[in-house]
């Protein structure tokens, strides 16, 4: 069981600087970082239920601050899903969770797991690693904040065109110094 938060927030940031940033993965996400609008929540959950207390609470929250202090949250969760079929399954709790809360359509849910691998991909296909983090992560987006973003930027619908992309160029050795996790 991981519990050291400091640890857990330093591997996410890493990731987040190195990887979603520092290769451009989502070309949204550096002015939120540098601003710090950004929150790592960890989720030291070890059941269904607790984790998802732990999502209504960073929704919760997301829902409550205003955007110029937070702009998006992720709910990081060392101890639990780590296989990715059964964080997959989990996803639609959350976006029962999302429903139930009447955030449908305000805050969406994005998703990261060191295994993460798209549906008709072998589980070694570089374009898998556009959404592997160190470990399981909600991204909680706000949709007014995504929708801004994505009228302002020319040709959105190429983002992850070009990241599957990116990923591909990248020999071995690159991928496993950005993603040492997916390696152990």
């Amino acid at each position: 069981m991981i519990t050291d938060n400091d640890v857990i927030e330093r591997e996410v940031r890493r990731w987040l600087t190195d990887a979603v940033v520092g290769l451009g993965l989502c070309p949204f996400a550096a002015k939120p970082l540098q601003e710090m609008r950004v929150a790592i929540d960890v989720s030291h959950a070890s059941n269904a239920e607790d984790l998802v207390n732990d999502l209504h609470h960073a929704l919760s929250r997301l829902e409550e601050t205003a955007v110029s202090k937070l702009e998006t949250s992720l709910l990081v969760i060392p101890n639990m899903l780590q296989d990715f079929y059964d964080y997959n399954d989990f996803l639609e709790i959350a976006d029962a969770v999302l429903q139930e809360g009447s955030w449908e359509g305000e805050i969406q849910i994005a998703s990261f797991h060191p295994d993460y691998q798209f549906a008709g991909t072998e589980k070694v296909d570089p374009e898998n690693f556009t959404n592997r983090a160190p470990y399981p992560v909600f991204h909680l987006l706000r949709e007014d904040s995504v929708e801004q973003v994505l009228a302002s930027y020319p040709d959105p619908e190429s983002i992850p065109e070009r990241n599957v992309a990116l990923m591909r160029e990248m020999d071995h050795k690159s991928l496993r110094a950005l993603f040492p996790y997916c390696f152990k």
